[in-house]
C-alpha cells in the first residue's frame, strides 16, 4: 500500500512535502522547439518548468548542486505520434520511477487526417493507468484552443474531443491536469513562434508557470497577465508575413508529411537520464 503520509491534497507524491525528481515525456511541445537557449538547444515550457520544482527544495548544504538534490529528465523528441511515445519513453519513464511526470501526447496524431479522437484517448488513458502504478503522479495536458492558428484552425472541435477525453482521464486516475485550452494568454501571436506551431520562448514561459500554478506553487508572475499594446498592423504587412510563413514553414511541413517524414527523425531525447540541474 502507498504511503499516504507522501501525499499532499493534489496527489503528488513527493519528498517532505516537495517533489525532488521530474521527467518530462511527450513531442515538440515538451521538448521546447521555438524556445533556444544560449547553446543552441531548446529550453521549453518543462525545462523552466524542472526550475520552478528545484526551487522548492530546501537547501541540503554546501555538497548540493545549485538546484539542491532536484533530478531532471525530458525524454521528449519532436514529432513524435503516441504509439511512438508509449513504446520509447513511458518504459523509460517508469525506469526512472520519479515524483512526477508530465506526460504530453496525442496532439500530432489528432493532426493527421483520418484520425479518431476516441482511439487516441484509448490508447492515451492505457498508457496513463501503466504510468501511474510506477511513478509519484502523472500529470497530464490537454491541447491548445487553436482558433488562432490558421493551419490547425480546422481542428479545433477535433482537438476539443480530444481534451474532454484527457479530462475524464485526469478524473479516473487522480491525475492534476494542465489546461492549455483554458490559458488565454497564448491565444496573443506573440506566445507563438515564427512557425504558428510552436510556442515562443515567452509562451513557454506562461506555460511553464501555469504548470507550477496546476501542483498549488507560488509562481513570481501571472501566466494570464495581459500583453502589452502594441500598434495596430496594416493589411499589406499582415500579407506580407503570411506569405512568408506559408514558403518558410506551412510548404516544408506539407512536403514532410507527403513524404512519410518527420521533424523528430535522427533526434534522441536531449535528457534521457534524471541528472541535477
Amino acid at each position: 500500500m502507498a504511503d499516504d503520509s507522501r501525499k499532499n491534497q493534489r496527489g503528488v507524491i513527493n519528498r517532505n512535502g516537495v517533489i525532488g525528481s521530474y521527467a518530462a515525456i511527450g513531442d515538440s511541445f515538451t521538448e521546447g522547439v521555438g524556445d533556444p537557449g544560449p547553446d543552441g538547444a531548446f529550453v521549453g515550457w518543462a525545462d523552466r518548468f524542472a526550475v520552478l520544482l528545484a526551487d522548492q527544495l530546501p537547501d541540503t548544504g554546501p555538497d548540493a548542486g545549485p538546484h539542491g538534490d532536484f533530478r531532471y529528465a525530458n525524454l521528449a523528441v519532436r514529432g513524435r505520434l503516441l504509439d511512438q511515445i508509449i513504446e520509447e519513453q513511458v518504459p523509460r519513464a517508469k525506469e526512472l520511477a520519479p515524483d512526477l511526470v508530465s506526460f504530453c501526447a496525442g496532439g500530432n496524431d489528432i493532426i493527421r487526417p483520418g484520425t479518431d479522437p476516441d482511439d487516441v484517448a484509448e490508447r492515451f488513458e492505457r498508457a496513463v493507468a501503466d504510468l501511474s502504478g510506477s511513478v509519484g503522479t502523472v500529470m497530464i495536458t490537454t491541447g491548445f484552443d487553436t482558433r488562432g492558428v490558421p493551419v490547425l484552425r480546422h481542428l479545433r472541435g477535433k482537438i476539443a474531443t480530444y481534451n474532454a477525453h484527457v479530462r475524464a482521464v485526469a478524473d479516473r486516475y487522480g491525475c492534476p491536469v494542465l489546461d492549455l485550452w483554458s490559458l488565454r494568454s497564448v491565444q496573443d501571436r506573440r506566445a507563438w513562434d515564427d512557425d504558428r506551431l510552436h510556442l515562443s520562448p515567452e509562451g513557454h514561459t506562461r506555460v511553464a508557470l501555469r504548470a507550477a500554478q496546476v501542483l498549488g506553487m507560488e509562481v513570481p508572475a501571472d501566466p494570464d497577465q495581459e500583453w502589452p499594446p502594441q500598434a495596430q498592423r496594416g493589411t499589406l504587412e499582415v500579407r506580407r508575413d503570411d506569405i512568408h510563413w506559408a514558403r518558410e514553414y506551412l510548404v516544408p511541413w506539407i512536403g514532410r508529411r507527403l513524404r512519410g517524414e518527420s521533424s523528430g527523425d535522427h533526434v534522441e531525447a536531449k535528457r534521457p537520464d534524471l541528472l541535477p540541474l
